[in-house]
């Protein structure tokens, strides 16, 4: 199969190529960049020497669509509207990396993001890209919509607790924690070294565009109006998320049955890995062992004496909160095996 790259000269981009270029059931066919046109791909992505010969090409619609069986749109937010809408009406199959298709209610573009969606109809034709939630949908896709890092972390260990019913969906906290490649490869004053490193660094405590994710979808889950409260902080990794998402009980429940819950929530899924330890170094989800993985590792904790439910999550937001998921998402709308291109151990120690 021959896919496409749009953007492809970004950290999520080169992390797109390194899981393509090894995929047993893809070539990869054209990749673009605005800036780099004419460069040979390794001299951005020198990890990627050896394994692919082509040059960076300009953004030619035409030819790309011509040549391609999928295209990944991996360009800002806001930049990727009209080159998504352009592809889809070339009846070609696109999974797209940016926030610009991840929201269904075209009012949530002005709320969370702050402009006007230029095509509120192809929102309602947009797949939210979670396999874990929306695998049917995503079979019979042709546009899927990759959801943000932080939002799919938190997403899948609050999953289990709202589907069945455990927790005040009025009180929802969700504390998260990113590494600096979350901020993406263009610099400004805040991503240099000296003011960069070494920080735990709180950036929209309040109002975060990815909020209207979690809030989308778990409302979707429950079936009532959903409140998250979502302060994210970057600290001092490269690559990796730890949410803690703080829930409140509305039934007791003990720590067995809720491991049932969990495992009967998950119980196929292949990039899900629970991890709640009482010997050893890893007793709780840490993203230091999940780096180059696709894998989200969830565990728990619960607070007795204030009816609180901690679920904890990990991943690598260049994986499972990018590539990895485009990757995941591409495998099943073409009814690949979910894990060809992803069968990769998370690096340890980094």
């Amino acid at each position: 199969m021959k896919v496409g790259v749009i953007g492809a000269s970004g950290y999520v981009g080169g992390e797109l190529l390194r899981l393509l270029v090894t995929h047993p059931k893809v070539t990869v066919n054209v990749v673009t960049s605005r800036q780099h046109v004419g460069e040979y791909v390794h001299r951005l992505h020198p990890s990627l020497k050896g394994f692919i010969d082509l040059t960076f090409s300009s953004m030619d619609l035409d030819k790309i669509a011509d040549s391609s069986d999928l295209v990944f749109v991996s360009v800002p937010h806001g930049n990727a509207n009209k080159i998504v809408k352009n592809l889809y009406e070339r009846d070609i199959k696109i999974v797209d990396l940016s926030a610009d298709f991840r929201l269904h209610n075209p009012k949530d573009y002005i709320k969370w993001y702050g402009w006007e969606h230029p095509f509120p109809d192809l929102l309602a034709k947009s797949v939210y890209g979670v396999p874990e939630l929306h695998r049917e949908e995503i079979k019979k896709a042709k546009l899927v919509s990759c959801p943000g890092c932080m939002a799919v972390t938190s997403l899948l260990a609050l999953k289990p607790l709202i589907e069945n019913d455990l927790i005040d969906t009025d009180h929802i906290v969700v504390d998260s924690k990113i590494g600096s490649s979350g901020a993406g490869a263009q610099a400004n004053a805040g991503t240099h070294h000296a003011m960069r490193y070494g920080v735990i660094r709180p950036y929209k405590p309040a109002k975060h565009r990815h909020t209207g994710e979690i809030i989308q979808e778990l409302g979707r889950l429950s079936k009532k109006n959903i409140k998250v409260s979502m302060s994210p902080h970057a600290v001092n990794l490269v690559r990796g998320i730890l949410t803690t998402n703080h829930t409140f009980l509305t039934k007791t429940i003990g720590e067995l049955d809720l491991w049932k819950i969990y495992r009967q929530s998950y119980k196929n899924e292949p990039f899900i890995r629970f991890i709640k330890d009482k010997k050893g170094l890893y007793k709780f989800p840490d993203p230091k062992f999940l780096i180059g993985s696709n894998f989200c590792d969830i565990g728990f904790d619960i607070d007795e004496d204030n009816n609180r439910v901690v679920a904890l999550s990990a991943s690598d937001n260049l994986m499972k909160g990018a590539a990895g998921s485009a990757i995941q998402n591409m495998n099943v709308m073409f009814g690949f095996d979910e894990m060809d291109g992803l069968k990769l151990t998370p690096l340890t120690p980094v």
